[in-house]
């Protein structure tokens, strides 16, 4: 029988998330049912629920950093067992046959394109999908990643399935690692997670901001130093330097002021989409020392799950607040004034109790 399964949601546009019931579906074939333990909060839910990107299907129930525990399994699941601790990212579904996802890059799907894990046309079931803003879960297990960190840190796992993967796999791409002067541009939710994962890989890692202030929390997840991008003197003192600079920033800005920091075939990776385009790059930057500007999308499944054991490996984790489901929309506003250290996770035992 179908699952009641509570949840929050945006059920028409301009309206606050509110308490929300629908069904999900008993897992057949290869599907995995997750009890929802833990969800981070993506600016993207934000964008999403605020429908500022336009094409929200209401209702909407966001959330794509899922961590939680498998009650039950379709017959033809191999690959997980009741009780194991798994997580979902950003995508439940893809074609399965086009280059990308035989390359195991279904995130840049060509045939169907990938099916989000909210706000997505769900052809196989019908309707959209509904994330993780949710107790419960039903999800094809190619699309299901296993969690190896203690339970305790749980929590703190959750923004890795968003958050993670969106920086591992760029510093990965570009084959960052020891000798590799990086950049980080932003120091947020992307952002702290690219200095712990630069910075675990082995590379010289610095932190770009208009805030001076971040220098020493930006040394304490592993940053060599912080380098005000207002300050022409400072930035000056790293032209032609850098290998890599990872740009999690997600509004307009200048990109010269970085291209000109990095070295001969140094790559500036895009990974923040801003409401308005950047300013123009002056092509010379470009031209005259083979630089590059490159752009990134999450990572594969079998990427994420490489990710995934790498932070184990590491002890690595979000800087999180846990919040109650019910204070969801205050966390919107304080995301808005970033006032948020570096990520929100929901608790779902709050929503349950509730």
């Amino acid at each position: 029988m179908p699952v009641q399964t509570d949840a929050y949601a945006v059920k028409t546009a301009g309206t606050p998330l509110a308490p929300f019931s629908f069904e999900r579906r008993d897992p057949v074939g290869d599907d995995v049912a997750i009890d929802i333990q833990f969800c981070g909060v993506c600016h993207s839910d934000l964008h999403t629920a605020y429908d500022e990107w336009g094409r929200t299907t209401f209702p909407c129930v966001p959330g794509h950093e899922i961590v939680g525990k498998v009650t039950a399994i379709g017959p033809d699941v191999t690959k997980f067992a009741v009780g194991d601790t798994v997580g979902v990212g950003c995508m439940v579904d893809s074609c399965g046959t086009c280059p990308s996802c035989d390359a195991g890059e279904e995130q840049y799907c060509e045939g169907s394109g990938f099916v989000g894990t909210y706000n997505s046309k769900d052809a196989k079931h019908g309707g959209h999908t509904l994330g993780g803003y949710s107790t419960h879960i039903v999800v094809k297990q190619d699309f299901v990643l296993a969690i190896g960190h203690d339970d305790a840190d749980l929590a703190a796992v959750a923004p890795l399935l968003c958050a993670g993967i969106t920086t591992y796999s760029p510093l990965r791409h570009w084959k960052v690692g020891p000798g590799s002067k990086v950049g980080i541009v932003g120091l947020g939710g992307l952002g702290h997670m690219g200095v712990k994962i630069a910075h675990a890989m082995g590379a010289e890692v610095y932190v770009f901001s208009t805030s001076p202030s971040k220098r020493e929390d930006a040394k304490r997840l592993g940053a060599t130093d912080l380098i005000v991008s207002g300050d022409d003197a400072e930035m000056q003192a790293h032209a032609g330097s850098f290998d890599f600079i990872l740009n999690t920033v997600a509004a307009p800005h200048d990109l010269d002021r970085f291209l000109n920091l990095l070295k001969r075939d140094g790559t500036m990776t895009l990974v923040g989409v801003p409401a308005e385009p950047h300013p123009s790059p002056a092509v010379g930057n470009l031209i005259f020392r083979r630089r590059a500007i490159a752009g990134s999308l999450i990572g594969g499944i079998a990427e994420t799950q490489e990710m995934l054991d790498f932070c184990k490996e590491h002890g690595i984790t979000a800087d999180i607040e846990t919040i109650p489901m019910d204070a969801i929309n205050e966390a919107y506003d304080r995301m808005l004034r970033s006032d948020v250290k570096y990520r929100f996770v929901i608790d779902m035992a709050s929503l349950k109790a509730a």
